[in-house]
């Protein structure tokens, strides 16, 4: 399945490609984009329809800052998740990508690092933080972060909405709810910081989304960092003393690995 068959035709109009290159460059708090309707209608639903359960999914976090499940395991999926993966890898997606954020050159990574599937059933949070910058094999920069939401329906008063904040994580600047075939797509720097919030949602409903992420030719002297959470307003004492004391010490090991030749361990 290409491109052309996965993704909604009329974001490659000419008027569409500039309206979104201007709301890219002119958004706050930081450059990105909110595309309702990214995918063909139908091949969406299916998506939602063919999602795994939030119990198959293979890897599961419950840490301090975040408790959500991750898989990019497609071989033992539905192939319409393949077929959307090799969709968004495609030159067709990367050119647009380019001439919408004027980042290139732009390249996809075959990894977890790169891409999967991300879901959160009842009491699923990811606290407020930036990504890692450097891809710890390929050694590219990652740029751009790309978000696919899959919720058919989606109440605010569940919580779980994606927030952008600004860079001193103060106020979230922006809220957006993961609605079914809306796309995000953010720039990925030292000031993006972005998560969500704990979710309460009734009976077997999950927060589900598709990750891509988008990469390029490293700044000269960019120094590797892994995610880095910040504490925010909200959290209670014990978390904002709790977490810069576990993200020095998770950042400084990962380094150490970095370091050593020992890639394969941050894989």
């Amino acid at each position: 399945m290409n491109a052309d068959a996965v993704i909604n035709k009329e974001l490659f109009t000419e008027d569409t490609r500039q309206r979104l290159k201007a709301a890219f460059d002119a958004a706050v708090p930081f450059r990105y984009l909110v595309i309702d309707d990214f995918l063909d209608t139908a091949f969406a639903h299916s998506l939602d329809q063919r999602f795994p359960s939030l119990a198959s999914m293979k890897t599961h976090y419950a840490g301090l800052n975040e408790k959500k499940a991750e898989d990019n395991d497609f071989v033992k999926r539905d192939a319409a998740f393949t077929a959307l993966h090799t969709a968004l890898s495609s030159p067709d997606i990367t050119g647009w990508l380019t001439e919408i954020t004027g980042i290139t050159p732009l390249r996809t990574v075959d990894d977890r690092l790169g891409y999967g599937l991300h879901q959160g059933g009842d009491g699923s949070f990811l606290d407020i933080h930036i990504d890692y910058n450097i891809h710890p094999i390929t050694k590219l920069q990652r740029k751009l972060n790309f978000l696919l939401f899959l919720n058919p329906v989606w109440e605010e008063h569940w919580g779980g909405l994606l927030e952008l904040w600004d860079s001193n994580s103060k106020k979230a600047g922006v809220r957006i709810a993961p609605l079914l075939n809306r796309a995000v797509i953010f720039e990925c720097s030292e000031i993006s910081y972005h998560g969500y919030n704990r979710i309460d949602v009734p009976g077997d409903i999950t927060r589900k989304s598709y990750y891509q992420y988008y990469f390029t030719t490293p700044e000269k002297q960019l120094r590797y960092h892994d995610t880095i959470f910040r504490s925010t307003p909200d959290n209670s004492l014990i978390k904002k003393i709790t977490m810069p004391v576990k993200e020095y010490v998770k950042n400084g090991i990962k380094k150490a690995l970095l370091s050593a030749g020992l890639e394969r361990f941050l894989k």
